[in-house]
């Protein structure tokens, strides 16, 4: 990840940080659509605004995600594989703004639960009878949120954490530990630095044995490192 200048650290505390390149190794969603999605762009001689606002903003024209916004993010991208527009989308999250009261509401709660009618009243304002089939079948927005909330703990209505495999792989992403960097739940290291130092200290008995961690957690993290490199 990339390093952020010390004096922004302290409001990152509990928000997490991302760069589109994290986002594609933890989402698979490409890093141009990360950027085009949160910073707006031309096509065909028409601007599309951002989906939304990205959380950070550390004044050096990069485009930075939080937690929320990976969260969101994760949901907007399952409705578009499922052949839902940005339009519909950037629709849809403006009216469930009015009822979720949440800048991200894709990916909260409220949504999962009244997410499918507001997508049903805009397909039958716009006549759209491919996106109206689809949403009047309950079981198939069921399908694409479930999805793309599994493995998050929510804090009322609120995305908190995310066990990217399972609560039992033991590998979470937790905004408030290690600025949301993936890490081994056990020893609360990030992967990646157990994973690093298992490849420069020459395995992973020697790496458990620098950071006084279990070999079982540097093996976690060094799976999970290689599955993100894998994909």
């Amino acid at each position: 990840m990339n390093k952020v200048p010390d004096h922004n650290t302290d409001r990152l505390i509990g928000v997490g940080i991302y760069t589109p390149a994290d986002v594609t190794r933890l989402l698979r969603i490409p890093s141009g659509k990360v950027v085009r999605w949160l910073r707006g762009h031309f096509a065909n001689g028409r601007w599309y605004e951002p989906l939304w606002r990205p959380q950070i903003d550390i004044g050096d024209g990069r485009i930075y995600l939080g937690f929320r916004d990976l969260m969101e993010m994760r949901t907007a991208d399952a409705f578009m594989t499922a052949g839902v527009s940005a339009i519909m989308i950037r629709r849809a999250i403006e009216e469930a703004r009015k009822i979720v009261t949440d800048e991200r509401p894709l990916s909260t709660a409220l949504f999962k639960t009244d997410g499918r009618s507001i997508f049903l009243e805009i397909a039958e304002q716009d006549k759209d009878p491919k996106l109206l089939d689809l949403f009047k079948r309950q079981f198939v927005f069921k399908r694409i949120i479930e999805a793309s909330l599994k493995g998050v703990e929510f804090e009322g209505a609120v995305p908190a954490r995310w066990w990217p495999l399972s609560k039992e792989k033991k590998i979470l992403v937790d905004p408030a530990r290690s600025f949301g960097k993936p890490i081994e739940a056990e020893s609360r290291v990030p992967t990646a630095t157990l994973a690093a130092a298992a490849k420069a200290e020459g395995g992973i008995d020697q790496a458990s044995k620098l950071w006084l961690v279990p070999a079982a957690a540097v093996r976690r993290a060094v799976d999970f490192e290689d599955g993100l490199r894998a994909a």
